[in-house]
C-alpha cells in the first residue's frame, strides 16, 4: 500500500497545448498562436465572461513564458523533470470544476494510504501549494458557491489525516471560499477543534497509559 504522496503533485501547465502549438514551435509561431487565441478569449470580445477571461489569462501566461528565453529554459527543465517522473501536465485554467476534480482524485488517493505511516508533511505541502491564495481568488471569481461548497467539503475530508499543527493555513484559506452558507464555516471550525482535541489527547495518551499501569501495579502490590 502506498504511503507517500509521490503521485499526486501540483501539475505543471502544458503551455504548448494551451497555445495549441507543438514543442518544436518557433518564436514566430508562438507569437502567432498568442495573437489568435488572445483575440478569441479576450474579455472585451466575450462580454467579460469569466471562463473566457480565465482562458485568456492562461494563454497570456503561456506566451509570456515561451517568448522569454530565460523563462522558457526554466520551464523546459521543469517540464522534462515532471515527465521523467511520469507526472501529467495540465492544460486548462483554474476553475471551480478543475479544483474540485483534482481534490476528488487526491481524496481517492489518500484513502489508499496507511494513515499511521503516510507522509503528512507531503500532503500538507501539496494542499498548501494547490489551495494557494491565488487559486482561492481565481475560484471565487467564477461566482459558483455550490461548487465552492463541494470543494470545501472534499478538502476537509482529504485533510482529515493531518495533525492540528498542519491544517491551520489550509482551513483558513478554505474559509475564504465564497459559499453563501455559514454552516460550512461552522463545519470548518468544528473540524479544526476536533483535530485540536484529538492531538491534545494523542500527545498525552502515553502518560495516561503509564499512570494506569502504575496504578494497577500498585493495587497488585498492595493486594499481595
Amino acid at each position: 500500500m502506498p504511503n507517500s504522496l509521490s503521485s499526486p503533485t501540483v501539475q505543471l501547465k502544458d503551455y504548448y497545448t494551451i497555445l495549441e502549438i507543438p514543442p518544436s514551435a518557433t518564436l514566430d509561431e508562438v507569437k502567432k498562436a498568442y495573437r489568435r487565441l488572445a483575440q478569441l478569449y479576450h474579455p472585451d470580445k466575450n462580454n467579460n465572461d469569466v471562463y473566457a477571461s480565465a482562458q485568456f489569462a492562461e494563454v497570456k501566461e503561456a506566451y509570456e513564458t515561451l517568448s522569454n528565453a530565460t523563462l522558457k529554459d526554466q520551464y523546459l527543465q521543469q517540464r522534462w523533470y515532471a515527465r521523467s517522473l511520469g507526472r501529467k501536465t495540465t492544460q486548462g485554467p483554474i476553475t471551480p470544476e478543475y479544483v474540485l476534480k483534482q481534490l476528488l482524485e487526491l481524496d481517492k488517493y489518500v484513502r489508499l494510504l496507511d494513515v499511521h505511516r503516510m507522509d503528512q508533511e507531503g500532503l500538507h505541502h501539496y494542499l498548501e501549494d494547490f489551495l494557494s491564495e491565488d487559486t482561492i481568488e481565481k475560484v471565487n471569481s467564477f461566482k459558483q458557491p455550490a461548487l465552492n461548497k463541494e470543494i470545501v467539503l472534499i478538502a476537509l475530508n482529504t485533510t482529515h489525516p493531518l495533525s492540528y499543527s498542519l491544517i491551520s493555513k489550509i482551513t483558513q484559506r478554505l474559509k475564504k471560499l465564497e459559499v453563501n452558507d455559514e454552516r460550512v464555516h461552522d463545519k470548518i471550525d468544528r473540524f479544526v477543534q476536533a483535530r485540536k482535541t484529538s492531538d491534545y489527547w494523542e500527545k498525552r495518551k502515553i502518560w495516561l497509559i503509564l499512570i494506569f499501569v502504575a496504578i494497577i501495579c500498585g493495587i497488585i502490590c498492595i493486594a499481595a
